[in-house]
């Protein structure tokens, strides 16, 4: 069967730049699903993006569906004759084997007579059957429907109407390019019949023109000053900013989501340089860096020492032959909100943080919670507390907790939200606040996303884990959890980073603790009496992503969650420990037998939490004295390492119990006939599991 590479082009306004990557990608993958849904043959399918177009491009799609042979099985012989549906009975017309209304229906909707159908015998009865023969579609007539659907599909939260037009679309579309190889594959979409014209630059070489073949749609859209591949384009963009950043002994400031997004606004990238003025320089970079790269999609260029420079760097969509006047033009824009964030920080530094403390009450947190002047002594609070427990300067950490949100009062912060934080941190120095304090309300807000640095050790590490609680504890204590994807306090996120903090710093923190006191502190302001539990659980539960991530098995996981250990560093302890036992030759025969064990201690009604009490005097067998012996002599070695959580000394301890517990079951039968001899030989099985599970479940590492 002939294929050939097929392009299918919209050519539209300039499309949102944010939007432009999962634009493209969701048009490629919702192409690929309807021809996949087709039948067509094809080899893959690619797309294109760029501020004026989008595209899909088929490798070697073939020209029709395949020919198929479609079996539809009709009525069931018995019922489709007026006779016992015998066969030879059933092909005659006569008054014994005449053809029901039923199989000269479903004859007639087939185009057939019911004595051409054929029959289908299985070990369930006999049916009529009709093998129709389906010949393929051509491909000119399947990709009207297809294009339409993929169209329908495209994640567009708004869309427009345009023109006289009545279909809708993220913005207008002017062109509609459809070729299969060479030659133009006649549809309608969005309004547009299809044709060979493409949009090019809007400043550069022509601004239509005539596509020969599919093939070519790249290099042709190239020579008229269009890079049509965003990932091409972002690299493009990628490579001339290091050039010309490495050319001033400079570093450029710019991350994957600046890239794409200066990517989505340029077709014919060109990077330019400019400036602006030193005196700038004395306002704190980051909330120059922010309007740069945040307002005008600029990229800053940072110093060896990481101070920011005057000179910056900007991609231009044209090749001016003025290129002077470009960059005139883009430092007046700049100058303007560099002047805006200078005026901001002098004004913001007449008035303390602490003068701003007041003005925190007219902002609402959450109705239920109070006002952020509330939070803000609940985090004060808390923060001290925590303090006391990592060894920490509780009135440090309080001033810092108290001071932490005042910088969200602040024209700067208000203008450029995203320096909340680190305005106050600036703010604080420059009040004479503690340096402790000032970087404290820099930290707060660390981890802020997944791979993010963290707070220091001490007072910054005491702000952040009691910022996350109040919430934590606040949104939990009445009664508005998380459910599904909705999570519109972050509370996960949250989660992540109280088990971070406190796992990455090795910090001695309870969550059980930590979260009693967060609702202590917020007094009778809680309705959710179940508030503690479930918040602990909630935490804890994160863990089990945190360490999967680490790639901790998760076998290991469950062993230790089912333990409910709630110091975090104590977990990791453990789940470290289960994960080097379940590594050593004996760990799936104790596993077995671990839950052997829970499994005759539950039958019985043995609560092995509770002390086994052992009377040496009723052992007899050998293999239950040398299981007694044994077990002394482990128990007075896991007593001493639980105290320093050296959870791997106690599991290697307990391995060297695999010999004394096999004999044992091997050689004693533990459901013995005198009652008090029973209970003896239980206990000592409820003591070794106690054993096992000062670490984890062991039972669960055992194989099903």
């Amino acid at each position: 069967m002939r294929t050939e590479n097929c392009l299918i082009e919209l050519g539209t306004e300039e499309l949102p730049p944010k939007a432009l990557k999962s634009l493209g990608e969701a048009f490629a993958q919702q192409f690929e699903a309807a021809l996949t849904a087709a039948e067509l043959n094809f080899t893959s399918v690619s797309w294109f993006a760029a501020p004026r177009r989008l595209a899909v491009y088929v490798s070697a799609l073939a020209e029709s569906q395949a020919d198929k042979t479609v079996e539809k099985r009709g009525p069931a012989v018995t019922a489709a004759f007026d006779t016992d549906g015998n066969p030879t009975k059933a092909m005659r017309i006569d008054a014994d084997g005449n053809p029901t209304k039923a199989a000269q229906g479903w004859a007639r909707g087939n185009g057939i007579s019911v004595e051409e159908a054929e029959r289908l015998v299985t070990d369930k009865g006999e049916w009529l059957l009709h093998k129709a023969h389906v010949p393929g579609k051509q491909v000119g007539e399947l990709l009207e429907s297809l294009l339409n659907q993929a169209i329908a599909k495209l994640p567009i939260p708004k869309a427009m109407r345009w023109g006289n037009y009545t279909t809708q679309f993220i913005r207008p579309v002017h062109t509609l390019t459809a070729l299969y190889g060479s030659e133009v594959v006649s549809l309608t979409a969005l309004g547009l019949a299809s044709g060979r014209t493409i949009q090019g630059h809007r400043f550069h070489g022509e601004a239509r023109f005539e596509l020969d073949h599919a093939d070519n749609y790249a290099s042709a859209l190239e020579a008229h000053y269009v890079v049509a591949d965003f990932t091409a384009r972002k690299d493009k963009v990628r490579q001339q900013l290091q050039t010309a950043a490495e050319a001033l002994s400079l570093t450029p400031d710019f991350n994957e989501d600046l890239l794409e997004e200066i990517a989505s606004l340029v077709e014919w990238p060109v990077v330019m340089q400019a400036s602006f003025e030193e005196g700038f320089l004395a306002v704190p970079k980051e909330a120059l860096i922010y309007t740069m790269k945040d307002d005008q999609k600029y990229v800053p260029l940072l110093d060896s020492d990481g101070q920011l420079s005057n000179t910056f760097l900007f991609v231009s969509n044209i090749e001016s032959q003025e290129p002077i006047q470009v960059i005139s033009g883009n430092e007046k824009v700049i100058r303007p909100r560099l002047a805006d964030a200078e005026f901001f920080f002098n004004s913001d530094k007449k008035s303390s943080l602490e003068s701003r403390l007041a003005s925190l009450d007219s902002v609402l947190f959450q109705k239920q919670l109070g006002t952020l002047k509330e939070k803000s002594e609940r985090i004060s609070a808390l923060s001290g507390f925590i303090a006391s427990q990592i060894d920490a300067n509780e009135a440090l950490a309080a001033r810092a907790g108290l001071l932490a949100k005042t910088d969200l009062m602040t024209n700067m912060v208000m203008e450029f939200p995203d320096v909340q934080g680190v305005m106050g941190k600036y703010y604080a120095l420059n009040d004479g606040e503690d340096a402790a304090v000032a970087e404290a309300l820099y930290e707060q807000y660390m981890p802020r996303f997944a791979g993010d640095a963290l707070p220091s050790p001490g007072i910054s590490a005491a702000v952040a884990l009691a910022d996350k609680l109040d919430t934590l504890v606040g949104i939990f204590g009445i009664g508005q959890l998380p459910k599904g994807d909705k999570d519109p306090f972050a509370l996960r996120r949250a989660a992540i980073g109280v088990l971070r903090i406190i796992t990455e710093l090795s910090l001695p923190l309870d969550l059980e603790a930590l979260v009693a006191k967060a609702g202590e502190v917020y007094g009778n302001k809680l309705s959710n009496q179940d508030f503690q539990a479930q918040v602990v659980d909630f935490v804890l539960a994160r863990f089990v992503a945190v360490l999967q991530d680490q790639g901790i098995a998760i076998d290991v996981i469950q062993a230790v969650s089912a333990r409910r250990p709630t110091q975090p560093r104590d977990y990791v302890a453990r789940v470290n420990a289960v994960a080097e036992f379940k590594q050593l030759d004996e760990a799936q025969a104790l596993a077995a037998a671990n839950k052997r064990v829970a499994n005759i201690l539950a039958k019985q009604g043995v609560d092995s939490s509770g002390n086994a009490s052992i009377d040496e005097s009723l052992l007899s067998e050998d293999a239950e004295k040398a299981l007694y012996s044994a077990l002394m002599s482990a128990e007075s070695v896991v007593t001493t390492a639980v105290a320093t959580q050296d959870y791997t000394k106690i599991l290697s301890t307990m391995a060297t119990l695999r010999k004394a517990i096999d004999s044992f079951f091997d050689d004693v039968m533990v459901m013995a006939d005198d009652d008090a001899v029973k209970q003896n030989r239980l206990a000592l099985l409820s003591l070794l599991r106690q054993l096992f599970l000062t670490t984890a479940d062991i039972s669960l590492l055992a194989k099903s």
